[in-house]
């Protein structure tokens, strides 16, 4: 569904992305793990064209047709959807009026009404809220919001940036059922996120980036079990160094 091939993103002087390559499967959840700083978000917005003049180097296609150099409106209008960090719902529209605003490119009336109440479905909290201001909402909630707004462009690949922050364990683990349950109604779906375990439990692939380079590569299962992944973003005890560390980045890398 998606292909970045060998992408090079700079904010400035800053080299962002250093070469970045991967493929999206439809109808799968995948996967971008890494500390603060790696480039994950970095990789959703090159997508999404909100980077000025971004990519510098590389090719993105999506459905077999490049995206790289669109606008954002264009990549929206051929069916992707962005949730960003930090929720960004508008707090002075209600939340139905929220959800109606992600369908603003759309015409089919039947076909919205539908989209919303399988919105309500997913979130009935939000269906309780229907008329209230969506700035006096609860965190959780706010991110139920921004994401029932992105599922309203009914998109084929939704992008996720770090759908758990700041939110309690319980929270967490019902976004991400949510998430699960979003991919098994067909949208496909990357998820950026420093919850590692949390995603792979629901993820079919997954990449680990490091200093805006992808160091590994796999299936979730193939990460969950790796002894490395579990040192470093799992918080399970192992006898992996520092300097094995570096050592696993290199003889990692593409994998």
């Amino acid at each position: 569904m998606l292909k970045i091939n060998n992408v090079e993103t700079y904010y400035d002087l800053l080299y962002a992305l250093k070469g970045v390559s991967l493929e999206i499967a439809a109808g799968t959840i995948t996967a971008i793990l890494g500390n603060n700083g790696a480039g994950k978000s970095t990789v959703l917005k090159t997508v999404m064209g909100l980077i000025d003049d971004q990519p510098e180097k590389g090719t993105i296609e999506f459905l077999d047709r490049r995206i790289d150099g669109c606008d954002p409106e264009s990549i929206v209008r051929l069916g992707i959807s962005y949730v960003p960090e930090g929720r960004e719902v508008w707090e002075e529209l209600t939340v139905s009026e929220n959800l109606l605003m992600g369908a603003y490119i759309r015409r089919d009336r039947a076909g919205i009404k539908k989209d919303l109440d399988r919105m309500y479905a997913y979130f009935p909290v939000l269906k309780e809220r229907t008329g209230q201001l969506a700035g006096t909402l609860s965190g959780g909630e706010q991110q139920m919001l921004a994401i029932g707004r992105a599922l309203m462009n009914a998109p084929k690949l939704l992008l996720l940036d770090e759908p758990s922050l700041g939110l309690s364990p319980l929270l967490v683990k019902t976004i991400f059922g949510i998430i699960k349950t979003i991919r098994d109604d067909g949208v496909t779906v990357i998820l950026v996120v420093q919850n590692a375990r949390m995603a792979l439990q629901i993820a079919d692939f997954g990449y680990v980036m490091e200093n805006g380079r992808f160091v590994m590569k796999g299936t979730a299962r193939e990460l969950m079990e790796d002894k490395d992944v579990q040192e470093f973003y799992l918080g399970v005890k192992t006898d992996v160094s520092a300097k094995g560390y570096q050592r696993w980045k290199r003889k990692k890398r593409w994998r």
